[in-house]
């Protein structure tokens, strides 16, 4: 069973909104920083958005300032990814990720900005 299971990933047009979800099993967030990474084809992975493990402590690329907004439930063990003003560069996949003397990965879900 995979550790993060990222959902909400899709097919948006240009402008447009998406939220994505990371569900945690098997381990409890609230003491993990968590982030999201996304990797595009023919380029390095970006580090997207980190959040602390008590929301205190918020960290976004240059990029997406102001459209991308990082949240957690703790008590929920997900961890969110509101994307708004959606770009064809924003097209990905989007990881969820754990800071952890092992990190948590999941899978992945697709993110397509296109018209």
């Amino acid at each position: 069973e995979e550790p993060l299971v990222e959902s909400g990933g899709g097919l948006v047009q240009p402008g447009g909104s998406l939220k994505l979800s990371c569900a945690a099993s098997g381990f409890q967030i609230r003491d993990v920083y968590m982030s999201w990474v996304r990797s595009a084809p023919g380029k390095q992975p970006q580090w997207v958005a980190g959040m602390s493990s008590d929301g205190g402590t918020v960290y976004y690329t240059e990029s997406v300032k102001g459209r991308f907004i990082i949240s957690r439930d703790n008590a929920k063990s997900t961890v969110y990814l509101q994307m708004t003003n959606l770009t064809p560069e924003d097209t990905a996949i989007y990881y969820c990720n754990g800071r952890s003397a092992t990190p948590y990965w999941g899978q992945g879900t697709q993110v397509t900005v296109s018209s």
